[in-house]
């Protein structure tokens, strides 16, 4: 394989795309915005153009409107060549994604679902994990490509699965964040010193990737930069408990956060990184 299709030169998929160029495959990209675009990813007018001799095609969106939109409403599904594996690596609804998989085989395209995890920092270093969903041969084809973006790859089900899990993965961390929020801001109006709270708490059970990466690395510092909008994590909370209550499991936890973090979203700025529901807290 060696021209990819790429949709999404956005925070995360500016350096996925860059990286697949040093890997040595050919890129051919698309993008809403005419932002400058660094050499070697070769930029498409058109969206559909970036099916052309592609056997892969990536698309790294916000969400299932946004793919459909691509894929139906710009055409990009019936440029796509029989045989084409479309890998869609943003946080889309899974039930949604399973209906686009269905449409996309009616093209004999195969569609895989490969959200990521570990933020900016992991698009840049190729240190990503990415949760899949689809068939094991459709997997297999473009592993090579996968591996280039991410230290770990998981195949966890059919079509759908990865974007299941990724939706709840971040129900369970905009959780943590939030329960660290209030437990460390507690501790520093007792008195406690926040760097030597995480400290102990790291080397402890209260530990998660709130208090190893995010309190350290973007609210200590005051910079709340992670590089994921609160409103996206929002929209991943909002898909979780769906899917929670599409099972028959009662989110009642899961339901008071996302309401939480709708007032966080109310009152901060439209661009707002999600480490920001911190200094909502605050205030």
């Amino acid at each position: 394989m060696t021209v990819v299709g790429f949709v999404g030169l956005g925070k995360m998929g500016l350096p996925m795309a860059a990286r697949l160029v040093a890997a040595g495959y050919r890129v051919r990209a698309y993008d809403i915005s005419r932002q400058t675009i660094p050499e070697g990813i070769d930029v498409t007018e058109d969206v559909t153009a970036v099916a052309e001799g592609a056997e892969a095609v990536v698309l790294m969106l916000p969400d299932s409107d946004a793919v459909e939109a691509v894929l139906d409403g710009a055409g990009l599904l019936a440029a796509l060549a029989p045989g084409t594996v479309l890998i869609d690596m943003g946080s889309s609804q899974p039930l949604r994604t399973r209906a686009l998989a269905a449409r996309a085989a009616e093209r004999a395209v195969r569609l895989v679902d490969a959200p990521v995890s570990g933020g900016v920092k992991g698009a840049v270093d190729g240190t990503l994990t990415i949760m899949t969903g689809g068939d094991q041969d459709d997997l297999d084809r473009v592993r090579p490509l996968l591996e280039t973006l991410g230290g770990r790859v998981l195949r966890l089900g059919p079509v759908g699965a990865g974007h299941a899990l990724k939706a709840l993965n971040n129900l369970m961390s905009a959780t943590h964040l939030l329960i660290t929020a209030e437990a460390l801001l507690a501790g520093q109006r007792f008195g406690l010193d926040p760097e030597t709270m995480l400290a102990a708490v790291n080397g402890s059970s209260g530990r998660s990737g709130s208090t190893e990466n995010k309190w350290p690395n973007f609210v200590l510092p005051g910079t709340f930069d992670s590089g994921f909008g609160l409103r996206l994590m929002l929209k991943d909370m909002r898909i979780a408990v769906e899917l929670a209550e599409a099972t028959g499991v009662a989110p009642r936890l899961g339901r008071a956060c996302a309401d939480l973090w709708s007032d966080a979203a109310e009152h901060l700025p439209p661009a707002a990184d999600h480490t920001e529901i911190v200094r909502w807290l605050q205030e």
